[in-house]
C-alpha cells in the first residue's frame, strides 16, 4: 500500500463542519470545560455528529493530556471489509490537519495478533474514528495513531486483541493511549435508553469487560461499540488502570427535545 494511501474525509460537512475554521472553532468550544488535563490508559468517546455528542467528546478531551501516539478503535458501522480492520500505513485527511498512522506500532500489533487484517476499504467510509481526530489534534498537534476498526461481536477475539494491545505497548518506551469510540443505547425512549445506558456504563466504571458483554448482550443494548470498549478495557486492566469515571453522560434528547427516540452518549476516562 505504501504511505502515499490517503484516506479522505468521509463524513466532512455532516458530522462536523467542513471548513478548517468552523471545525476548529466548534472543537475548542467543546473543549472549554474545567478539568485538569492528566494522563490515562484509555477512554470511551462518543462519535454522533458533533451538534448531538461533541460537547460529551470534548469533555473527555479536556480531562486527558493526549499524548503523541494512540490507538483509535471504533466499531465497523458500514460492514465492509474484515472483521478486525488495520491500517499500517498511510494520511488520514482532516480539514483541521492531516495525520499519519504510526506504521511501527500498527506493524508490531499486526505482528503479535495476527487475527488483524490490513484493510482500507472498512475505514474508507466508516465516520467512528475520523469524527475523533480534530479533537485529538487539538490536544496533541504531534499527533500519530493507529486505526481498528472491530466487525466481529467474539469475545475471545475482543479480549484477545485487548491482550495483544497491552503486550505490545508495555514493551514500548513511549505512552500511548486507547481510545474507544462508541456511542451508546439507540433509538429507544430517553427513559429507556438512560437505564439500559447505566448498566452499561456501570460495568465500565467497573472495569469489567466481561461484565459488559453480559450486559450488553442480554439486556439488549445497542452499543455500537462495545467490542472497541472491551478490547480497550481488557488492556488498561493488564497494564495496571485501577479506575473509570464518568465524565459526563447525555443522550440526544438533551439537544433535540426529541425523546421518544434517542442515542445515548457516554464520555468515560480510564486510569
Amino acid at each position: 500500500m505504501g504511505t502515499s494511501f490517503v484516506r479522505h474525509p468521509a463524513v466532512a460537512g455532516q458530522f462536523y463542519p467542513k471548513d478548517p475554521n468552523r471545525l476548529v472553532a466548534a472543537v475548542q468550544s467543546y473543549l472549554q470545560v474545567e478539568a485538569q488535563p492528566a494522563p490515562a490508559f484509555g477512554c470511551v468517546v462518543p462519535h454522533a455528529g458533533y451538534v448531538y455528542s461533541g460537547h460529551v467528546a470534548g469533555a473527555v478531551y479536556a480531562h486527558l493530556a493526549v499524548p503523541e501516539r494512540c490507538i483509535v478503535l471504533c466499531p465497523n458501522h458500514t460492514g465492509v471489509g474484515t472483521p478486525l480492520s488495520i491500517m499500517t500505513t498511510g494520511i488520514w485527511e482532516t480539514p483541521a490537519g492531516d495525520v499519519e498512522i504510526d506504521a511501527s506500532l500498527a506493524n508490531d500489533l499486526l505482528k503479535i495478533f495476527p487475527v488483524l487484517s490490513e484493510d482500507s476499504e472498512a475505514h474508507r467510509g466508516e465516520h467512528a474514528i475520523e469524527v475523533q481526530l480534530p479533537f485529538l489534534l487539538q490536544r496533541q498537534k504531534d499527533l500519530k495513531f493507529v486505526p481498528i476498526a472491530i466487525g466481529t461481536r467474539r469475545y475471545d477475539l475482543l479480549e484477545g486483541l485487548g491482550i495483544a494491545m497491552a503486550s505490545v505497548l508495555e514493551s514500548m518506551g513511549d505512552r500511548v493511549m486507547m481510545i474507544a469510540s462508541s456511542d451508546m443505547n439507540h433509538y429507544e425512549s430517553d427513559p429507556v435508553t438512560r437505564v439500559k445506558d447505566h448498566k452499561a456504563i456501570e460495568k465500565i466504571l467497573a472495569l469489567d469487560p466481561a461484565g459488559l458483554y453480559e450486559v450488553v448482550t442480554q439486556e439488549n443494548v445497542s452499543m455500537c461499540g462495545y467490542g472497541p470498549t472491551i478490547a480497550m478495557l481488557t488492556a488498561a486492566k493488564r497494564m495496571g488502570a485501577t479506575s473509570a469515571e464518568l465524565v459526563k453522560y447525555a443522550t440526544s434528547g438533551d439537544v433535540s427535545g426529541d425523546r421518544r427516540m434517542v442515542v445515548g452518549y457516554a464520555g468515560i476516562v480510564v486510569r
